[in-house]
């Protein structure tokens, strides 16, 4: 892992030449392409069943607007859905089927108009460069101040802290070759900020459309730049299939259009700290098929999906989340904690603590990928599990032509989500506080074999004494076995973890769960390493627990002894 980021120059240095500026300037128009190829989609579902899905979405948006209203609704909320409930009454339920079908098409007009221009977004350049020399200035002058500079100092640089690392190179040249869609992983609320930054600032890529959360637009001053930099507004409170039809058709055609795509395809923060097993299909689809509809209308352009892992010592939302996680899982055992990011005063103090712990953020690049999840070299060739270059368009053949086939599509849409979770398990940097973590969490259940997890995070924190040597023995064999596997292109690796075993301890612990006020792991007075939580202690073990890693660690008898209570 190299020690800072490199800075290159942008790809596409006007920025009125990037995607996204034009698909902004063209906003209108695209607002109304996706309302007429959502209308047409929904439409194919027939009347009975379209008259049905207007009934059901009618129904949960009024009791949305009554049970979860939000400061960002429309004011006339209350009005529109009362009108449309009424024309739905008046001519579509219990009305012909002729006037039945026209009636639903007007109402689905009116509908998806209506979420349309909701999620679309605009790009401002004047917002976006101030954005830009806001927050370099902001966090280089943070990172100067806690790390011991002078406030308006530049000892210390921000590309020494926030890491970009793996294939940005090949990344950077497949923005010549098609479109490119970033899948990264999603760990904190932080992911968005940190990784659309390193991007710009760094790596040298045009900004991407993004879904942002449409409570993040509750608030005045968070709401003017959202609305200004290309994000679209993605309302969770909506799950009714013509919304969920909108986002996709978004998506689905803003891609077709050229405009560079960033979306979380876990769908939601890691809960438990695990790297995501398990993809959403829905935006993802959109991915294969505007590929499809590309290749059907003729155009080569190809489109290419970039894993991005993003590497922590320690998570913000932590105990909030692995608190969440437990409850899902353990029902009644666990009580509903405050997510404290969206508190100014945290989210400040979180980010001091990043820098004055000196730790760093990882943005890593996995292998870019063609939609079916086969990988492309520096060209966009695709190629395939033997190595032989292929030819994505003559998978979307249907006989002589390029033909829409759903089943078909969902099963490459399958296909690419197993990909990429491949692609993040091998792409994935292992930092000390990650080994650490696994480690301790794996010797506390070797120590006590006949509890669950449950009983095991229920263990009084204050008599457990982690024994030093056993430590050290577990560490040095994960260590061992990792240097093969990095050797093999299995894992990556971050310099610290071919220093000694005991540096790699040190070095883990200090950064780990630096900013909690209950610690995973820390040494007491006594120089002896003890945890002040094993619930967070289990969320940082868990980055590691998808490999099956356990498996390989021969325990020492030393490491089966009871541990010893102590005090600090």
């Amino acid at each position: 892992m190299s020690s800072s980021s490199k800075i290159y120059q942008h790809v596409i240095p006007d920025i009125e030449n990037w995607p996204i500026f034009r698909l902004s300037e063209d906003r209108r128009s695209f607002v109304a392409e996706v309302q007429e190829f959502t209308v047409q989609r929904l439409l194919e579902h027939g009347t009975p069943e379209v008259t049905d899905m207007l009934s059901k979405t009618v129904f949960q948006e009024r009791v949305r607007i009554k049970e979860e209203p939000w400061k960002v609704d429309p004011p006339n909320e209350r009005q529109f859905w009362r009108r449309i409930r009424k024309r739905l009454i008046q001519h579509s339920l219990d009305a012909p089927n002729e006037e039945a079908t026209q009636n639903n098409e007007e109402i689905l007009q009116l509908i998806v108009n209506r979420y349309a221009e909701e999620i679309v977004g605009t790009f401002r350049i004047g917002t976006f460069l101030f954005a830009r020399r806001f927050l370099t200035l902001f966090f280089t002058r943070l990172l100067n101040t806690a790390a011991g500079g002078s406030l308006f100092g530049s000892k210390y640089r921000l590309q020494d802290r926030l890491l970009v690392t793996g294939r940005t190179e090949a990344v950077r040249g497949l923005f010549a070759k098609g479109t490119v869609v970033v899948v990264p992983t999603h760990f904190s609320n932080l992911d968005s900020i940190l990784i659309g930054f390193a991007m710009d600032s760094f790596a040298g890529l045009p900004s991407f459309s993004y879904g942002a959360g449409l409570n993040l637009y509750n608030t005045g001053y968070t709401a003017y730049f959202m609305n200004r930099l290309g994000a679209y507004r993605v309302d969770r409170r909506k799950k009714n299939p013509i919304y969920l039809e909108t986002l996709k058709s978004m998506s689905n055609l803003s891609i077709q259009r050229g405009t560079n795509s960033l979306f979380f395809p876990g769908g939601t923060r890691s809960r438990s700290g695990a790297l995501e097993t398990k993809l959403k299909m829905g935006l993802l689809g959109t991915v294969v098929e505007a590929q499809r509809a590309l290749y059907e209308k003729g155009e080569n352009t190809k489109i290419f999906v970039v894993p991005a892992i993003l590497g922590y010592h320690f998570v913000l939302e932590a105990p909030y989340l692995v608190e969440q996680y437990l409850r899902q899982v353990g029902k009644e055992r666990y009580i509903k904690s405050q997510d404290a990011f969206y508190s100014v005063t945290q989210l400040l103090k979180f980010t001091w603590q990043f820098f004055s712990q000196s730790s760093d953020i990882n943005v890593s690049f996995g292998q870019p990928m063609d939609v079916l999840g086969n990988p492309v070299d520096a060209e966009g060739m695709s190629y395939d599990q033997h190595g032989n270059p292929i030819d994505v368009r003559e998978y979307f053949l249907g006989g002589e032509s390029v033909n829409e086939d759903l089943q078909r599509e969902t099963e490459y849409t399958k296909i690419l989500a197993d990909r990429i979770v491949e692609r993040y398990h091998k792409d994935n940097l292992v930092l000390s506080s990650h080994l650490v973590a696994f480690a301790a969490f794996q010797l506390l259940k070797r120590q006590n074999p006949r509890l669950d997890l449950y009983g095991i995070l229920r263990l009084p924190v204050d008599e457990y004494i982690f024994s030093t040597e056993a430590l050290t023995d577990v560490v040095g064999q994960l260590q061992q076995l990792l240097i093969e596997l990095h050797t093999d292109g299995h894992i990556q690796l971050s310099d610290i973890l071919y220093a000694t075993p005991e540096e790699i301890i040190q070095h883990g612990i200090r950064h780990l769960g630096a900013y909690h006020v209950d610690k995973p792991l820390r040494y007491n007075k006594a120089g002896e390493i003890v945890s002040d939580s094993f619930n967070l202690l289990f969320f940082y073990h868990n980055r590691l627990s998808t490999y099956g890693w356990e498996n390989h660690i021969q325990w020492r008898k030393r490491a089966m002894e009871e541990v010893a209570p102590g005090d600090d």
